[in-house]
């Protein structure tokens, strides 16, 4: 065997134009030399020899060690990763009990109302009644630079309403103290670990409830800055919702079309809703809190008659799916605040409005339209009063329409790129807060 290996190293070594006396002998060396680097067709000469003659590099500090393969097999990267996954699972109940504080930004400034302008702290504890300002928001009041991508959503505080909250694709959540002469960043919350996709104020004093692209749902004190409780998912989380008849409630949506109320003292899913739907774009709490409607991603399905439904969460069952059957997407919801209708805004460029009482139809003739969606996630929100509907648009700019008519009363140019998110303030009516695609937060009145 050995004189067939030599004759056939030398015949390879001939046509190369190299000496016989060069090549190394076809055998069993103590300590084996790697072929020379111009013959790449001798790769895979070395699992040929004994695994121990080769010289193993050191595995990573962090990799677990590998199971030893059978002598002479080869190993592949994949089976390498399967084997350190069964050798070291990952224990992510573990991982959450660790995550107990959230990072908080060393820049951070005051959450009381102590530093605020005069006229705000005047309107603020005035509290004028829903309705009782005819003006529409014009000029812009405070601009707030934080985020350094986009912004998803805004959240005022109902409790402390010099008080906004926003959270953006670079996995952070700010508070910001927005009429602060000193420093209207209050907060910059770093406890996610992707995109935070939706934020909201929780009933419970000074704490927010956030969900991200972590597949996890993060309870914050805003003063101390602590997790207080984690909820894990299993799915990327779009959205959250408080039920406004308890407190105690709220709703999650998300990538994966799960809908699931979980109880924010037990800290369990105590409800599930199955519909085998595509992506949860948003949901929406009647004021009873007795029902909700979802929006859905559609377009891997092809089934349009999922776009909206309208669920009983008592039965957990829907009443229509059947709501909206165009072909296409609504990245938003909202309930009228005293009138029985919805509203959804759609990718087709316009909000359609609908009743909200069975069999919820579409109001084919009337329509509010004007202002761009093309493909962004642009949210909508009614006025304290219920008489306009403000929303964002692709071109970056607001749009207020009149309810009744759907007549386009104003457009601000906010941004130069889309405005996402509209929020009207919870008790000075003619201030709205907005944020853009670009990271970018504006506040006119």
């Amino acid at each position: 065997m050995d004189l067939l290996s030599a004759a056939y190293g030398a015949t390879s070594d001939e046509e190369d134009g190299e000496p016989p006396s060069s090549l190394p002998v076809a055998t069993v060396p103590a300590s084996f030399a790697p072929p020379p680097p111009k013959r790449p067709r001798w790769e895979y000469q070395p699992y040929l020899l004994p695994p121990q003659s080769f010289p193993q590099p050191p595995p990573p500090a962090t990799a677990p060690p590998l199971a030893s393969p059978a002598s002479g097999r080869y190993v592949s990267k994949r089976e390498r990763a399967l084997v350190a996954a069964s050798q070291a699972p990952v224990d992510s109940a573990s991982l959450l009990s660790q995550q107990t504080t959230a990072v908080v930004d060393s820049s951070v400034g005051s959450v009381t109302d102590s530093n605020l302008r005069a006229d705000i702290l005047h309107s603020l504890r005035c509290q004028p009644k829903p309705g009782s300002s005819k003006s529409l928001p014009s000029k812009l009041s405070v601009s707030l630079k934080g985020h350094t991508k986009a912004i998803n959503c805004v959240d005022w505080s109902p409790t402390h309403a010099h008080l906004l909250t926003s959270a953006g694709m670079d996995h952070t959540v700010h508070v910001w103290n927005v009429w602060d002469k000193v420093n209207s960043t209050s907060r910059v919350l770093k406890h996610h670990t992707a995109a935070v996709k939706d934020v909201r104020w929780s009933p419970h004093g000074l704490s927010l409830l956030s969900g991200g692209l972590d597949c996890s749902l993060q309870l914050v004190d805003v003063v101390e800055g602590k997790v207080m409780k984690v909820f894990k998912e299993d799915q990327a989380v779009e959205v959250i919702k408080f039920n406004p008849s308890n407190p105690n409630l709220f709703l999650s949506g998300g990538y994966k079309g799960s809908l699931r109320l979980w109880d924010i003292r037990s800290g369990v899913a105590t409800k599930e809703f199955h519909r085998s739907l595509g992506t949860i774009l948003d949901i929406e709490f009647s004021a009873d809190g007795k029902q909700f409607i979802s929006s859905t991603d559609t377009t891997r399905s092809n089934i349009s008659e999922n776009t909206i439904i309208v669920w009983d969460i008592l039965r957990q069952v829907p009443l229509s799916n059947q709501v909206y059957t165009e072909a296409f997407t609504c990245p938003c919801v909202r309930y009228h605040p005293h009138e029985a209708s919805f509203v959804a805004q759609s990718n087709g460029n316009y909000i359609a409005i609908f009743s909200a009482r069975p069999p919820f139809k579409l109001n084919k003739y009337m329509r509010f339209e004007g202002h761009g969606v093309w493909g962004f996630p642009i949210k909508c929100n009614f006025s304290l009063n219920g008489r306009e509907l403000a929303s964002g648009s692709s071109d970056g700019s607001i749009y207020f329409y009149d309810y009744k008519s759907a007549r386009l009363l104003r457009k601000i140019e906010a941004f130069k790129e889309a405005c996402t998110d509209v929020v009207y303030h919870p008790v000075m009516p003619n201030v709205i807060a907005s944020c853009s695609w670009t990271g970018e937060l504006s506040v006119f009145e």
